[in-house]
């Protein structure tokens, strides 16, 4: 439970003592005032400090105790200083009343935990975890949900090695809600078949085209009011062969950046239309698959809008080229993916303060130099 978080000793809950040592400084001033001032009726208070920091049975064992302190404590006194059984129906009551509101409190508390473990397991299926090095690409990421409590959005990202080499792909599906991580789902799951079994990379944008377009198709024949979404993407191909070259295939995105020792430069997006879009103006050419050099060291830096479109309390744009730049010639270590995801993570949230609008994905690759990975030399065909 969330709770036990808040104070904890050696590995253990100790919220116990908040209650417990409300109820030892009301017996203690009780018994160390005068019978004109009486605060035993403060027994009421005990219970109800328990109901919102302990369990059920610890809020029981508390009511208890409360109510046997106010007995003892008020039989010590001569009659007529006596708070009366007024105040103890008062304890009695409040009592009764915080046993219930721990019970109300402690089940709403699980199913808050099992929605957020429901949340996790989407998430993880959508954004599926990543080995350390996986073909051939060291990688880093960092992805912060705009619903905190939902964990997942329309941002999405995955490395697929095969064996025509491996293709990274980054998008945000437009809107927001369980009808993005839907699309999201969708075309992850067909760029990593598509990725791993088509040679050409341009085929893997077509597949990727043709999936958003049938999931509209679906969505609208459902009735539902999403039936006009799209997504934005990068597809980067990293050929088997050859480490000093990176395919890309723009669908609308932010350009990808280079980050090096020498500096950042911002890499060919092409002209690409959005994911679901191209049937809208009646384009049938495949999408241009441009090839860029890449140096030795460099990482290519792939981000969301909700890294490009933080605002300041100005209602300035978060500027990441510029401070990147002056973060590399700081320290040129910035630029391996691991601070370079980090570095940008947390001067979004400096310059947004924290209140970020959109859901944000900032993901980093490096080729190794050395093997694609695992799963590129798996080859598939019959049997």
């Amino acid at each position: 439970m969330q709770r036990h978080q808040l104070l904890r000793f050696r590995g253990r809950s100790v919220t116990w003592l908040v209650p417990l040592a409300t109820l030892v400084a009301i017996a203690f001033t009780d018994w160390n005032t005068t019978g004109e001032f009486r605060v035993v009726s403060w027994c009421v208070f005990v219970s109800a400090i328990a109901a919102a920091l302990c369990g059920m049975w610890t809020t029981i064992l508390f009511a208890v105790l409360a109510l046997i302190t106010y007995i003892v404590a008020d039989a010590a006194w001569p009659d007529q200083y006596r708070a009366g059984p007024a105040d103890f129906t008062l304890v009695v009551i409040g009592s009764v009343l915080s046993v219930l509101a721990a019970a109300f409190r402690v089940r709403g508390e699980r199913r808050m935990l099992h929605m957020m473990d429901i949340a996790e397991t989407t998430r993880r299926t959508v954004l599926r975890p990543l080995p350390p090095v996986w073909g051939g690409l060291d990688h880093a990421a960092v992805y912060l949900a705009a619903d905190a409590e939902a964990r997942v959005g329309g941002d999405f990202y995955d490395i697929q090695p095969g064996p025509h080499g491996t293709r990274v792909l980054l998008g945000d599906v437009q809107g927001k809600g369980l009808g993005a991580v839907e699309a999201a789902a969708a075309l992850l799951g067909t760029f990593r078949e598509a990725a791993y079994h088509e040679a050409d990379l341009a085929t893997v944008a077509d597949r990727l085209e043709t999936r958003m377009r049938r999931h509209r198709v679906h969505t609208t024949a459902l009735g539902r009011a999403d039936g006009d979404r799209f997504a934005t993407a990068v597809l980067l191909g990293f050929p088997p062969h050859d480490r000093s070259t990176v395919h890309i295939v723009g669908f609308g995105h932010e350009p990808a950046l280079a980050v090096g020792t020498h500096g950042v430069r911002h890499l060919p997006s092409g002209d690409g239309l959005p994911l679901g879009l191209g049937d809208l103006v009646g384009r049938t050419a495949r999408p241009a698959v441009l090839r860029v050099r890449i140096d030795p060291g460099e990482t290519v830096l792939l981000v969301t809008d909700g890294v490009t479109e933080a605002r300041d309390a100005s209602g300035t744009f978060y500027p990441l080229s510029d401070r990147l730049t002056e973060a590399v010639a700081r320290d040129p270590r910035t630029a391996e993916p691991g601070r370079l995801v980090a570095h940008v993570r947390d001067g979004t949230l400096r310059h947004c303060r924290g209140r970020l609008a959109d859901d944000t994905t900032i993901f980093a690759v490096r080729t190794t130099g050395g093997p694609p990975g695992p799963e590129s030399g798996l080859r598939s065909g019959p049997g």
